[in-house]
């Protein structure tokens, strides 16, 4: 059984986390990686506002209750902006705390892929690279809305 645990933008602090546990159960976004593999959350939480001062401890925690990946939430990278630490972030992890990371969760929403298709904000290799596991079709990204 593959577990994960999930951090959110601290903007969206009060999110009750449900389209990310839709796609968890429909194996969806981030989570088709997992199409063949059981999964079972064990942390969830904000990155505790920027600078993001809960990515230094929560993976700690996240670990010792038997954390195999951390997903980074979607919301990292549709919010506006996007996180700017989100790269620093990505890279600590797996150094302080031998973790694997996966940038997303439940597929982009139709309605911020049009904002940020309009504003050019994933136009970069290094942002393609980022959205890759949440960049879905159309008929999915508008059942996420």
């Amino acid at each position: 059984m593959k577990k994960i645990s999930i951090i959110i933008c601290d903007r969206y602090h009060t999110c009750a986390g449900g389209k990310c546990l839709r796609a968890m159960r429909n194996r969806e976004g981030a989570f088709a990686l997992y199409k063949e593999e059981e999964i079972e959350i064990v942390g969830y939480t904000t990155c505790g506002g920027c600078p993001g001062g809960n990515i230094e401890y929560a993976p700690a925690e996240m670990k010792k209750n038997g954390t195999d990946v951390i997903h980074f939430a979607t919301g990292l990278v549709v919010g506006y902006p996007p996180c700017p630490r989100l790269q620093d972030f990505y890279d600590f992890i797996p150094a302080k705390y031998g973790l694997d990371v996966v940038i997303g969760t439940h597929p982009i929403p139709q309605n911020y892929y049009l904002t940020h298709q309009e504003l050019g904000t994933w136009r970069s290799d290094r942002w393609q690279e980022r959205i890759q596991h949440v960049l879905t079709n159309e008929k999915i990204r508008l059942a996420y809305d």
